[in-house]
């Protein structure tokens, strides 16, 4: 960015300011060469302001100050890298989910970062987030799940339209999708993390299946519907439990002898799940589906889990009979969920093998 042009007047005072500095320099050298004498190493630049007035940028090597007269700062020219946190945002087909991106950037034009912009990894940082939030809108959920490469680089492409400007160019942008919080509205809702928690939650409860193909037809992997499910009495649940007994240990029950070596195989997984109790307590439990026939049991896993779920027993109830809505208790911070979704999709093999 050139300085506009000086008048006659304030060249010739600039001069004279200039030579002043340079003549007080002389005098007080050597002691004043260890105040104006700047070492700059390759990978940086700096940028003096002389009077006020931007030079071009010095360095590397050695670089003279004229005291009291210039100033400076430093630019960083390696490659830098910084993350967007995780926010949630509404996809095309009405899906809510938490999206974050990685971006890696580096200073091409030092003179335009310091000229431009007075903060320049907050400005970055909040441009690499309203692209990604105007991209995320125009799409649906399955497209950003399956097309995540082709999204980064179009907001690669985007975000360096803006920040070019400002002597900053963007090198790579990842964009991670953290979770999925609620499923599409307009379209049949496929196996995601919501429909799979409820689904473990009425085996939870003791509907066992049989009972229902019975007094009721069968459902289709729509969350809302689910409802109609658990209003028959199911007589089941007393003759193998207690009423004291805390829910997760129905998922015990229902699944311990349904582990095999085929269901390790097809779902190759390690969950954990950690309930609330009325009492304040939590208990912990686990379902490890990665070798041999398969662990469920109290406590953490052996290894690091790919899905944890926690919630609170009566939050558990009250979503499957309508009272409470998976974003609403997503949202109050009532239900957490943590992990990989593709692995929490997995799941519906495992309440297949309930059947």
């Amino acid at each position: 960015m050139p300085d506009a042009p000086q008048s006659w007047p304030s060249c010739l005072c600039h001069g004279l300011i200039s030579f002043l500095g340079f003549l007080l320099l002389l005098v007080t050298f050597p002691i004043s060469g260890w105040f104006a004498l700047k070492i700059v190493p390759t990978y940086e630049r700096m940028i003096v302001f002389r009077l006020g007035r931007i030079r071009t940028p010095q360095g590397p090597g050695m670089v003279l100050l004229l005291p009291f007269i210039d100033s400076f700062q430093r630019v960083d020219l390696r490659t830098r890298a910084f993350n967007v946190p995780p926010c949630k945002l509404a996809s095309k087909d009405g899906a809510v989910l938490s999206v974050g991106a990685d971006v890696q950037f580096r200073i091409w034009d030092p003179v335009l970062s310091v000229m431009t912009v007075k903060d320049l990894n907050t400005a970055t940082r909040m441009t690499a987030q309203n692209a990604m939030t105007k991209a995320l809108l125009k799409r649906p959920l399955r497209e950003i799940q399956m097309e995540k490469l082709k999204i980064s680089d179009q907001l690669l492409l985007e975000i360096n339209d803006v920040t070019r400007a400002w002597g900053l160019e963007v090198d790579r942008v990842e964009l991670a999708v953290e979770a999925v919080l609620q499923p599409p509205q307009d379209s049949p809702a496929g196996p995601n993390l919501d429909s799979t928690l409820q689904h473990l939650a009425l085996h939870f409860l003791g509907g066992s299946m049989n009972s229902v193909a019975g007094g009721a037809p069968s459902l289709g992997p729509d969350t809302v519907e689910m409802v109609s499910e658990v209003e028959p009495p199911a007589p089941q649940v007393g003759a193998r439990s207690s009423p004291k007994q805390p829910l997760a240990e129905g998922l015990l029950t229902a699944l311990q002898p349904f582990l095999s070596e085929a269901l390790v195989s097809q779902v190759g997984a390690c969950y954990q799940f950690n309930v609330v109790l009325p009492s304040g307590t939590q208990s912990t439990y686990f379902l490890d589906l990665t070798t041999g026939r398969g662990r469920v049991g109290h406590g953490v896993p052996d290894g690091i889990p790919d899905v944890v779920v926690e919630m609170a027993e009566a939050d558990l109830q009250a979503l499957l009979c309508r009272e409470l809505r998976p974003l609403g208790a997503y949202m109050s911070g009532r239900l957490k969920v943590k992990g990989d979704l593709a692995m929490a999709m997995k799941l519906e093999a495992v309440l297949r093998a309930l059947k």
